[in-house]
């Protein structure tokens, strides 16, 4: 019987519910013989049956899942009623509890909660917390340990409360464990396999909460006084436990900190909440466990995770949070005595926690953010939900407030933003303010608003509360003191806190999403008053300056206005700048050079934009006169001088500065950043507490225009080094200086060398250290007298160098060096001043001054004293000279060493030369002892005249002569001392070749038979360059040298050549003659050499191309020099196919260059194109085919229009070309419209930074042909305007020419030059009319076809010069042509201008066709327009001659013109005439007495009507200038075209035309008309809406009397209207009387009411369709775009709204409305409500029962998914980019917004609304 009913009661379980089970169970257990304890252990038996079915089948139904449920729910029950409490207790543990809880956890949290629940219960009842301890908690302690890993770790060691005993388990309970788990059926649970970490602690600490709810609810008094000790006891015990078990658990994984934030810190902080401290023995040991020492655990614990990583830093913010939420800002606890609370541990006064606040605030993290402000919201006790209402009851007791008067509407906008926001008033008395809770409050909302809301929402707040923040931190109950308390006592330590909080915000703004946002905060920190803040500007964080401020400066948003007009600056720049100069000018001379050090090197890391490193330059520069602020003056600052290695770092990182500015191209952008950077380091840093490396190294940085003669920064860094604005150290500092420049080069030579070789990087870095030691001692050097130390250290060991070689290899080419760098700053210092008295001359006018002079003067005193000192040593260098080249003269003497390893590998370069170092060492020795002999030659020929110098040529010659007939090589190393050979010759020629005279040339002559004797009547040169391209020609063909050194012995094969053909050049530049009149060079020779270089052009490097086509260029000035003196002989020099050979050439080399160099392409014009070739017409035509320099501009052009900088310059060149030759003009007819219509990029900075930078582009540039008008070529060289400047300053010369016609030197030039005038004016006026793109007359402004219009039509203007009687017909068919046609004001006015000059110009057609087109009345009015304009001005500008007939001609048909309905062209015709009858109608005298006609009298009255109407009169203000500006014959230049003549130039050069000033007045006088109507209507619709309650009312009232139709809004008024004769009978008889009128009119109502039945069907329709729609109503008034309006109403039909207010109803009617809403707007009702009567219209629809809501982020609007809409909805839109007025917002009931997760968080109006009209009609349907 028993079996039977526990087999029943085990299937019955899933049937009954679970509190149905105990009554069952007492009903068995009294009906039958079983116990309790055998009802018990029977049913636990059948358990693990029930379990393992569960488990088998991997789910768990319904069923089961109440069939386990029932189950436990009867076992915990049998166990209250069971006697053996503990026995069965325990075997439910491990045979029910353990098994359940793994199920649970595997399917059902539910259930595990339920068992939990049970479970406890019965413990509870029963008091077995001792069971409890005995088993369960040592099973999951432990299984917490082996899950988290520490038991097997080892990790069993700790301190504290038996922190090692946690997962210790005794023998005995080990045993009893594995014994129980071994005998359970459950299969899942074996002694090695114990709970995962989740369930281990999630059952830990539901045990944890079980004890201390049994703790807290059983009274202690009585019998359970026992029982209620030890659950304490027991909690005891497992709190302690478990918190040793967190502290180590949150050190480890992320997963192991997880579970412990989520399962066992709650528990353990609820348990602290209530008590402050607990006894626990553990294993006999007994412990307080105080709630201090927990949370001073668990922050060490927050610390650590802080410094560990972003993972391990979110998680220590959850403990946080966590924490705050258990013990918030109150502070109370329970049971906590008041001694106890004094010493109770608050985290709030941790200083490390609120600097772990600030970092979390700005982190990128989102989430941390989150979690941080979370954090600071609890510790400030500050809610989420109501932190922004602290003022809004006091505004509304308050009223209305004042505002702050001088405020925009912007900031007004704000201000009534901020209010509605509730974030506070504005204070406006210095009395009231904000206390420290308010000044957190907008704190937070201000960070709030950078993090969530929109753009407008966070502009109302900042300006607003920033100010409040910033005014009331100076009180002492400021927000940085509720936080800091008694840790900062006065104000000076509580501003840097203060800060440190205001940079947050600061910082947040400067990385928000919106740019706009960004702009505003920047705007709005530097516009902060810093000065009123005195020395506390100090305070503010150099790390916020340094980071965030100078990372926000750097974001190019910040600068639209950079670079505008030439101006590298912007308000941004000039304001940080200005912050910087207050924020400095409190620190000392060290402090201020530690900043300055600090902000220069965040341009090692950070990469700068171009303006944010002008912004960077000029805070350094703005940091420094601040600093010299704070001594007194910039002298004292000085004075006070700075440790050495401050003053270094300094220069070092301001260097970085300036190398950076290198990158951006633009010359005056890097002139601005130097300037800065050089302010600074003259202000801070005296140039004599650094060190001479130091200096040397930081002036070499700066760029040579700038400190060399004329330099803009010369005399900056000139009073920086003699210290000339400190007078106290006028004296010393700069001797010291000059001490330290005149000892360098003792130290120089004489500076022991670690080896005695040496090689060619450091034959480089020699050099560079001298340039830079000579630039700085000419830049401090003031007299002669201060080289005489230098002066006597040349001559000194210039006399002994030979005798120096025996000691040291490098100490004599260290010499040579020092001289040589000496020679080339000087050269370069003479040439720069030789340039900038030129420029200044051309530019001033002005002579000489005596400064000049006397300047001069000490430069000449200077060079005579360099030159003694030079001719001193000469001879004794030219010994040295001739014992170093034996080297080169050694030939085969020279053995084939094995090369070293490290040379060996290398393929070789300019400076890997492939010998052993010591054949380096003799080599460059050699090398540069002849460059020295020959350059001092050089130097000592030019400022020395009549002085011998024999023996100096001699040398040089004899090197020359060795060099170019050296033998054939015959071994690698041979070849290489061959190539250092060469190498050496290249500056040995060039120096030769400088200082060309008869002498010299004589010299020449008869040195040059010993390289080979020449034959009679052959020229000398020929030998000797023959000689040399044969034996250079053999070295590179043996095939002993690597490719790479092949490569360079071209190069230097190149540029000998180009000096060697130097040589005639100079010749007949300088006009010297050889005695016997012989040529230089033969033909044959001639054309070796060019063919050789033609042929070598293809595969040119890239340092070969410049030398290659000046040889090129030489030769072809060599061969037409030759033509012109071969007259009656003959001439056989470059003919057709040689050309051909050169431009293919010329134009693969181009092609396959991958940079584009202003030098090579200037020397590929000068030299393919060259002016001795353009002459000979076959070049240009050959047999009605392109020649070879007709393809060549035909091909360049082509490529052209992808390189600006190449068809500018070829622009440049090709007219100048054309201009000396007007007969080849024809050939290039369809180039010239080509660079006429061209348009490209408008700025090339890297154009402009190689012609200032580089002198092979300027001297290339220079020797392009050219038309010389330099205004225009300076002005637009480097723009895209220039093409087509100089092809209309071109035919502009060419129009002077043919004024030359009948003249006997002009007459061929001339004709040439007027056909091909003609010929491009037909050809441009053939383009305009019939080409497909010009000649439209539907584009769009600025396009490219209006750019291409403009372009032609300057160009017509230039030409109109060309026109005469053969085609005048002609141009002006297609001017009528083009008149008639639709162009833009700004093309039209090239038209009128061109027609205005040709009637000028041919007065006869002004009476033939210009009379007859203004009589056209059907004529376009704006051609007509351009009609009245020319005839106007061909009245105003016509010769005396023809003014009165072109006034009775043109005046009477423009007069009617006047009345004309056209607005624009009536008013265009008032300004033109007030101008004809103001100059020939001068006003009449009143004194005159005699009888004046009527037409006179009528002018007289329209003039003054004209003149003194105050319309007219402001039509003719808005255009003031214009009229008085324009002349059309000066408009037709190239200076009247591309100059403008009032203002600035924009689009094209075009200035605004008559015309368009003209309409645009007339536009806005009909704007302001439209307003005042608008305003007007909105007046009477806001009475009409008000009335709205009265009409119904009334209507109400006479409901009774008169029955409307439902549909009043489709009634129409019937209307009868009588004849004259109808009135006449109704006026003298009765409407009665007349029989036939009143069947008429029965008739007539018989059709009206056929026609009200039509209406009524209409109506039902109607109000069918209405029935169906949704009640909601959006508003769109203040939307304005037409697409998002569209769209809306497209969507509303979609999803039936009721209807959509619309600002203005007739925008249905528009055709891009009609194309996206695709009809909707016939279906949707369309409701007008204009903007200012949105706020009338809503309070209406509220009175009709509707709920008002708007979509807008605000701080208390409803998430869209958690928001439920009312039935009668209105939904109020904002506009697209400002949102919702403050003013609707007050009368909204409420505010919803879309979730956003993105990045962006904007969405368009139009998408905002289809979503939330889609959540309303989901609504609905559900």
């Amino acid at each position: 019987m028993a079996a039977a009913v526990i087999s029943s009661l085990s299937k019955s379980f899933g049937q009954i519910p679970l509190s149905a089970i105990p009554p069952m169970l007492d009903c068995i257990l009294t009906s039958t013989a079983l116990s309790p304890s055998s009802l018990f252990s029977s049913l636990l038996d059948d358990l693990p049956v029930l379990i393992e079915s569960a488990n088998k089948d991997g789910k768990l139904d319904s069923d089961r899942r109440n069939s386990i449920a029932s189950m436990v729910g009867a076992l915990c029950h049998l166990l209250t009623r069971a006697k053996t409490h503990h026995e069965g207790l325990q075997s439910f543990i491990w045979k029910a509890f353990i098994p359940l809880m793994k199920m649970g956890h595997e399917f059902d949290h539910e259930l595990l909660n339920q068992i939990a629940d049970s479970f406890f219960d019965v413990v509870q009842r029963t008091n077995a917390w001792e069971v409890l301890e005995a088993t369960l908690v040592p099973f999951f302690l432990r299984s917490i340990g082996i899950s988290a890993g520490m038991i097997q770790n080892g990790d069993l060691l700790g301190t504290g409360c038996d922190r090692s005993s946690v997962f210790h388990l005794s023998t005995d309970l080990l045993k009893n464990i594995t014994e129980n788990l071994d005998a359970s059926k459950d299969c899942t649970l074996s002694t090695s396999q114990y709970f995962p970490l989740p369930l281990s602690c999630h059952v830990s600490s539901v045990t944890l909460d079980a004890g201390l709810r049994a703790f807290r609810s059983a009274p202690v008094t009585g019998s359970v006084l026992e029982n209620v000790c030890y659950a304490e006891k027991f909690t005891a015990n497992l709190l302690c436990n478990l918190c040793n078990v967190t502290e180590r658990l949150l050190l480890q994984s992320s997963e192991n900190r997880s579970c412990t934030i989520g399962f066992l810190l709650p528990v353990i902080f609820k348990a602290f909440v209530s008590h402050s401290s607990f006894k626990a023995s553990v294993h006999g040991q007994a412990n307080i466990l105080s709630r201090n020492h927990f949370f001073m655990r668990m922050w060490t614990c927050c610390r650590k995770l802080f410094s560990l990583g972003s993972l391990e830093r979110r998680d220590a913010y959850r403990i946080l949070s966590l924490y705050m939420s258990y013990f918030s800002c109150s502070g109370t606890f329970e049971n906590t005595s008041t001694t106890d609370a004094a010493d109770e541990f608050d985290i709030r006064n941790e200083k490390e926690l609120w600097n772990e606040i600030k970092r979390g605030l700005v982190d990128d993290e989102n989430l941390v953010r989150k979690q941080t402000l979370h954090i600071l919201k609890t510790m400030l006790c500050i809610s989420s939900g109501n932190q922004h209402r602290s003022d809004i009851s006091e505004q509304k007791t308050q009223g209305k407030h004042s505002v702050p008067h001088g405020v925009t509407k912007r900031d007004l906008w704000a201000y009534k933003e901020a209010k509605s926001l509730g974030v506070g008033k504005i204070c406006n008395s210095a009395d009231s303010g904000l206390n420290s809770q308010q000044q957190w409050e907008a704190f937070l909302l201000l960070f709030e608003m950078l993090e969530e809301y929109g753009t407008h929402l966070v502009e109302a707040a900042w300006n607003h509360q920033i100010t409040l923040l910033l005014q009331f931190s100076v009180s002492h109950d400021n927000f940085v003191s509720s936080i800091t308390g008694s840790v900062h006592q006065t104000q000076s330590e509580t501003w840097p806190e203060v800060f440190s909080w205001l940079s947050i915000l600061w910082k947040r703004g400067f990385c928000h999403d919106n740019p706009q946002v960004r702009c505003m905060i920047m705007q709005s920190f530097l516009g902060i008053e810093w000065i009123k803040y005195g020395s506390c500007v100090k305070s503010v964080h150099e790390s916020f300056i340094l980071g965030s401020l100078m990372e926000a400066l750097n974001d190019p948003v910040h600068h639209s206005d950079f670079g505008v007009k030439g101006v590298y600056s912007s308000k941004t720049i000039e304001g940080a700048a200005h912050f910087l100069y207050h924020y400095s000018s409190y620190m000392d001379t060290r402090e201020a050079i530690i900043f300055l050090n600090n902000l220069a090197s965040l341009a090692k890391r950070i990469s700068f934009s171009r303006a944010g490193l002008m912004g960077l330059a000029e805070c350094i520069a703005a940091s420094a006169f601040g600093a010299c602020k704070y001594s007194g003056n910039r002298a004292k600052s000085c004075e006070f001088g700075v440790v050495d290695n401050d003053g270094t770092e300094l220069l070092d990182v301001l260097r970085y500065v300036l190398e950076s500015s290198k990158q951006h191209f633009n010359p005056n952008y890097r002139f601005r950043v130097c300037e800065k950077v050089v302010e600074a380091a003259a202000s801070l840093v005296p140039a004599s507490d650094v060190s001479l490396e130091i200096l040397l190294h930081f002036i070499s940085t700066l760029p040579r225009e700038v400190t060399d003669y004329g330099g803009s920064l010369r005399v900056r860094v000139q009073d920086w080094l003699l210290q000339n604005h400190h007078a106290s150290h006028s004296g010393g500092i700069p001797m010291q200086l000059m001490e330290s420049l005149n000892e360098f080069p003792e130290r120089f030579i004489i500076h022991h060398c670690p080896f005695q070789n040496f090689d060619d990087e450091d034959l480089d870095a020699w050099e560079f250290e001298v340039r830079r030691w000579a630039r700085v001692l000419f830049l401090v050097i003031k007299e002669e007298h201060q080289l005489a130390p230098l002066i006597t250290f040349i001559q000194n060991h210039g006399t002994n160098i030979c005798k120096q070689n025996n000691h040291s290899e490098w100490v004599p080419v260290k010499f040579l060096t020092l001289i040589l760098g000496l020679i080339q700053e000087i050269q370069v210092m003479q040439r720069r001043k030789d340039g900038f008295k030129v420029q200044n001359k051309f530019e001033i006018g002005l002579l000489e001054t005596e400064e000049e002079q006397s300047s001069d003067a000490k430069a000449s005193n200077i060079c005579n004293m360099f030159t003694d000192s030079l001719l001193f040593i000469l001879e004794e260098l030219v010994s040295f000279a001739n014992l170093s080249c034996s080297i080169f003269s050694s030939g085969s003497d020279i053995e084939d060493k094995v090369l070293p390893g490290s040379v060996r590998g290398k393929l070789g370069g300019p400076s890997q030369r492939r010998l052993t170092i010591s054949l380096t060492t003799a080599v460059l020795q050699a090398g540069i002892s002849i460059k020295a002999v020959a350059c001092i030659y050089a130097w000592c020929a030019k400022h020395r005249s009549g002085i011998l110098l024999n023996k100096a040529f001699t040398v040089v010659w004899k090197f020359l002569c060795n060099t170019i007939a050296s033998p054939t090589c015959n071994s690698e190393t041979e070849a290489e001392v061959c190539l250092a050979a060469y190498e050496a010759l290249a500056p040995v020629l060039k120096a030769l070749v400088s200082v060309l005279s008869s002498q010299t040339l004589v010299l020449f002559k008869e040195n040059s038979k010993s390289v080979q004797p020449a034959r009679e009547g052959e020229p000398w040169l020929d030998t000797l360059v023959l000689s040399f391209l044969q034996n250079i020609n053999s070295l590179l063909s043996v095939g002993f040298m690597a490719r790479t050194r092949r490569a360079v012995l071209l190069n230097w094969k190149w540029v000998i050549l180009e000096s060697l053909l130097s040589i005639p050049y100079f010749t007949f530049e300088s006009k010297l003659q050889l005695e016997d009149g012989s040529f230089l060079f033969s033909d044959a020779a001639l054309i070796t050499i060019f063919t050789d270089t033609v042929e070598s052009l293809e595969n040119a490097g890239e340092g070969s191309v410049l030398p290659m086509l000046r040889s090129i260029r030489l030769a072809l000035e060599l061969f037409a020099s030759r033509r012109l003196s071969s007259v009656g002989s003959r001439f056989t020099g470059v003919d057709s196919q040689m050309i051909w050979c050169l431009v293919h050439s010329s134009w693969i080399l181009h092609t396959s260059c991958n940079k584009r160099r202003v030098a090579h392409i200037a020397a590929l014009l000068s030299s393919v194109l060259h002016p001795s070739l353009f002459s000979d017409g076959d070049m240009h035509d050959a047999d009605n085919e392109p020649g070879p320099l007709k393809w060549f501009v035909e091909k360049l052009l082509e490529e052209g229009t992808k390189s600006p900088r190449t068809i500018r310059l070829a622009a440049l060149h090709l007219t100048g070309l054309l201009l000396s030759n007007p007969t080849t003009i024809k050939y290039y007819i369809k180039e010239l419209k080509l660079l006429t219509l061209y348009g490209s990029v408008a700025f090339d900075e890297d154009f402009e930074a190689e012609l200032t930078e580089n002198h092979d582009a300027r001297t290339e540039v220079s020797l392009l042909s050219k038309i010389q008008d330099s205004e225009l070529t300076e002005a637009f060289i480097n723009t895209e305007l220039y093409a087509r400047v100089s092809v209309a300053n071109l035919f502009y010369k060419l129009a002077h020419l043919t004024n030359r016609l009948g003249s006997s030197t002009g007459d061929k030039e001339s004709q040439s030059a007027l056909e091909s005038g003609k010929l491009f004016l037909l050809e441009l006026l053939d383009s305009v009319i019939n080409d497909k793109d010009l000649a439209k007359e539907l584009y769009k402004k600025h396009s490219a076809i209006h750019r291409r219009k403009v372009r032609a039509w300057q160009m017509i203007c230039v030409l109109s010069q060309f026109v005469d009687d053969n085609v005048v017909g002609e141009v002006t068919h297609c001017l009528q042509i083009s008149l008639y046609r639709n162009n833009l004001p700004s093309v039209r006015q090239y038209l009128e201008t061109f027609a205005i000059n040709i009637y000028l110009k041919f007065p006869s057609l002004v009476s033939e066709q210009l009379v007859l087109l203004l009589r056209d009345y059907d004529m376009r009015p704006q051609a007509l327009s351009s009609y009245v304009f020319i005839a106007a001005n061909v009245i105003l500008h016509a010769s005396k001659d023809f003014q009165r007939r072109h006034l009775d001609e043109l005046l009477p048909p423009i007069l009617p013109l006047l009345t004309s309905h056209h607005h624009s062209l009536r008013g265009f015709t008032q300004v033109l005439l007030h101008q004809v009858l103001g100059k020939f109608f001068p006003p009449l005298d009143p004194k005159i007495s005699e009888y004046i006609p009527l037409e006179k009298r009528c002018f007289e009255d329209l003039k003054l009507y004209l003149a003194k109407n105050s319309d007219c009169t402001r039509l003719r203000a808005s255009m003031e200038g214009y009229l008085d500006a324009y002349n059309p014959k000066t408009s037709v230049t190239p200076a009247g075209i591309f100059v403008s003549r009032v203002e600035e130039i924009g689009f094209e050069s075009v200035p605004t035309s008559l015309m368009d000033r003209v309409v645009n007045f007339l536009n806005d006088v009909r704007e302001d008309l439209r307003c005042s109507m608008a305003k007007d209507i909105v007046t009477i619709k806001n009475e009409s809406l008000n009335m709205a309650e009265a009409i119904e009312e009334l209507s109400s009232a006479c409901e009774e009397k008169l029955e409307l139709p439902k549909d009043t809004h489709l009634d129409f008024q019937k209307k009868i209207t009588l004849s004259k004769h109808e009135k006449h009978d109704l006026g003298s008889s009765s409407l009665l009387g007349k029989g036939e009128v009143y069947k008429q009119l029965l008739e007539m109502e018989k059709e009206d009411d056929l026609l009200d039945q039509l209406w009524r069907s209409r109506s039902l329709a109607m109000e069918k369709i209405r029935g169906n729609r949704q009640h909601i109503i959006l508003v769109a008034s203040l939307i304005d775009r037409i697409p998002n309006l569209a769209g809306l109403a497209r969507t509303c039909e979609v999803f039936k709204a009721q209807g959509l207010a619309v600002a203005d109803a007739k925008i249905v009617h528009d055709k891009q409305f009609q194309l996206i809403s695709v009809t909707a707007e016939k279906w949707v009702p369309v409701i007008e409500v204009p903007v200012n009567s949105v706020k009338q219209f809503l309070e209406k629809k509220k009175r009709d029962g509707y709920s008002i809501l708007g979509l807008e982020q605000t701080a208390n609007s409803v998430p869209l998914d958690q928001f439920i809409y009312p039935k009668k909805t209105v939904l109020v839109l904002g506009r697209e980019k400002e949102g919702i007025p403050v003013d609707i917002i007050h009368v909204l009931d409420g505010c919803i917004e879309i979730p956003q997760l993105g990045v962006v968080r904007s969405l368009n109006v139009h998408v905002s609304g289809a979503i939330a009209l889609w959540e309303y009609t989901r609504q609905q349907r559900s």
